[in-house]
């Protein structure tokens, strides 16, 4: 049974987007409709975003919305049907979807809870006859959506949050609740109170009917405090309703087929020709692995261990090309690793979406020393690209690569090299594990074509999904 879903997000591609989340919501909106189910997304019409909806149909209207109106418009986008909320007062402005050039938005809390609070008077009314069965909020900037919905009696609609990346919360003053329009009666402990203040995401938390979050590691993770970040507890006691569904990624544009040398399992000659050239574009002479690392360059993302990890490496016959920017400290230590290693290491400052293709068409490895990793993409792009995943075993790496252990090796199904804890002695236990399985031709051959066979794009995110939605839908 397919039916009408509501998306509530901050971000979709290819309208808006600051980081993953606008990928996620983005592709598996188009995922579940392929596969039957009507989709639409609610999100607020910036101002880079606002002349498009110029020209669409106004197909609800909302005064009093702390401090102004507010209009959707309704149009399609690459086949889906996206719903903008055009309100000049809180989204025309001159700066990102959550900040300006001062920091961050002073009335965020407002802002957001202006999108969530339309979301379910939609929800409620239907447009045009048209009436979801699930409202999916994402992420803290939707939090406010599912309480809405369930202290204004939900009627027929139920509700979904998926947790992208709890570090984000949706703080808010706890004076600001009356404003918020949440109900006095609900500021307590088990419901909206948080460390004596207000969090979106735990008003979403408590109240929707599932949670989701982006990997089954990391919906354990969750219950715990080194990972929770203070909603471990909320997470814990709603553990019967939590689910954790593994992003995919569009195998439509990270194809190893479609690169500018051309690859499959059939015919790997042309990663070989694809690696001689990224070498040369850099300068490299590597005889052993090449490990790439495309990343934010932050001690999250485990870039600090590298420095120390990585000496050890290259003296053992690897080479490291990296791309990322982040942290000022972790940029000027990855350029030190470039100028002692000259011909060894390069490093690229920024982002290059042609050159993050070649290098992991190019690449032997690519490295995920995350400390923590909510779903991750990166290692997703590795095993479609045959360029093989050294992760932490952390949240999604954890989920999407079978480690190189003698037994997976003997029975032919390794995929990748996991590594615990996160420290610098386990990353280069893990790269010594590396460069001795690049130096054995067959176990090399049998590791990639294992990762390209793996399955990462939508289908199956799409289809535990759609299971959920039924299971929930009234």
């Amino acid at each position: 049974m397919a039916g009408r879903v509501l998306s509530v997000a901050s971000e979709c591609v290819p309208l808006v987007k600051t980081g993953g989340l606008a990928d996620v919501v983005g592709a598996l909106t188009g995922a579940l409709k392929r596969v039957g189910w009507d989709m639409r997304v609610l999100i607020p019409a910036y101002r880079p975003i606002r002349a498009l909806a110029a020209d669409w149909p106004e197909v609800w209207y909302e005064s009093g919305l702390w401090g102004g109106e507010g209009r959707v418009r309704m149009g399609q986008v690459d086949g889906v049907t996206m719903l903008l909320l055009d309100a000049p007062h809180l989204f025309d402005r001159d700066g990102g979807p959550y900040s300006g050039p001062g920091g961050d938005w002073w009335d965020n809390a407002q802002r957001f809870a202006a999108l969530s609070w339309v979301a379910v008077r939609i929800a409620r009314a239907g447009l045009d006859g048209w009436k979801p069965d699930i409202l999916h909020a994402h992420d803290w900037q939707a939090g406010f959506a599912p309480a809405y919905l369930a202290y204004g009696g939900k009627g027929d609609v139920r509700s979904v949050i998926t947790i992208h990346n709890i570090a984000f919360q949706g703080w808010a003053a706890a004076h600001q609740l009356a404003d918020l329009r949440l109900p006095a009666d609900q500021f307590h402990p088990d419901g909206l109170e948080y460390y004596g203040a207000l969090s979106s995401l735990k008003a979403g938390l408590v109240t929707a009917d599932r949670i989701t979050t982006v990997s089954p590691t990391y919906a354990q993770e969750l219950m715990r405090p080194e990972f929770g970040m203070g909603l471990q507890g909320v997470i814990a006691s709603r553990a019967a309703d939590v689910q954790g569904i593994l992003n995919g990624v569009d195998t439509d544009i990270w194809d190893p087929s479609g690169e500018a040398d051309p690859y499959s399992t059939n015919d790997m000659a042309g990663k070989a020709r694809a690696r001689a050239a990224l070498c040369a574009e850099f300068g490299l002479d590597v005889p052993g692995p090449l490990a790439i690392v495309v990343s934010r360059l932050t001690d999250q993302k485990g870039i600090d261990l590298l420095s120390q990890a990585i000496p050890d490496f290259v003296r053992a016959g690897g080479g490291l090309l990296v791309l990322g920017s982040g942290d000022p400290g972790l940029e000027a230590a990855m350029r030190g690793l470039q100028s002692h290693f000259t011909g060894r290491v390069a490093v690229r400052i920024g982002y290059d979406e042609g050159l993050s293709h070649r290098m992991f068409a190019g690449g032997d490895a690519v490295l995920v020393p995350s400390r923590f990793e909510p779903c991750g993409l990166t290692q997703m792009y590795g095993l479609r690209y045959g360029t093989i995943p050294v992760v932490s075993l952390v949240g999604g790496l954890a989920d999407t690569v079978i480690h190189a252990s003698p037994a997976a090796l003997a029975r032919g199904v390794a995929t990748g090299i996991q590594f615990h804890p996160t420290d610098v002695l386990s990353l280069g236990q893990a790269l010594r594990q590396l460069v001795t399985l690049h130096a054995d031709p067959m176990a090399w051959e049998q590791l990639t074509r294992n990762a390209m066979a793996q399955p990462v794009g939508w289908e199956a995110s799409a289809a535990a999904y759609a299971a959920m939605y039924e299971d929930l839908a009234p």
